[in-house]
């Protein structure tokens, strides 16, 4: 299983981004899929979640109307539109791959991506 998350950079305060994850290796759309981040120093924490149906949508409390979960089952894809960036987005963001019903612990999931650094300049 392969899990390659692009999109990452350096971007302004108050700025966008979009990063793309691109599945391989596993059956996509049995899969609910997130996004984690990282920052130095800290554990890694929940960002957004999204069911295999694409129905159901998750957040972190802190990031909702920011951040957008999107997917793609035909493509394999899932994205995280990231709008209004503050310096504390940065970090480096991962995506996962969860086949249980729970999808908020880093515990949930079994795949994991490599990451991609986001870094937000105040």
């Amino acid at each position: 299983v392969q899990l390659q998350a692009s999109g990452g950079g350096l971007v302004q305060a108050g700025g966008s981004l979009r990063l793309s994850c691109a599945a391989s290796g596993l059956t996509f759309s049995s899969y609910a899929m997130g996004w984690f981040r990282q920052a130095p120093g800290k554990e890694r924490e929940f960002v957004a979640a999204i069911r295999w149906s694409g129905g159901s949508t998750y957040y972190a409390d802190s990031l909702k109307g920011r951040f957008t979960i999107s997917r793609d089952n035909a493509k394999n894809t899932v994205d995280l539109q990231m709008s209004s960036l503050k310096p504390d987005d940065t970090g480096v963001y991962y995506c996962a791959a969860a086949s249980a019903w729970m999808i908020r612990r880093v515990e949930d999931y079994d795949y994991w991506g490599q990451g991609t650094q986001v870094t937000v300049s105040s």
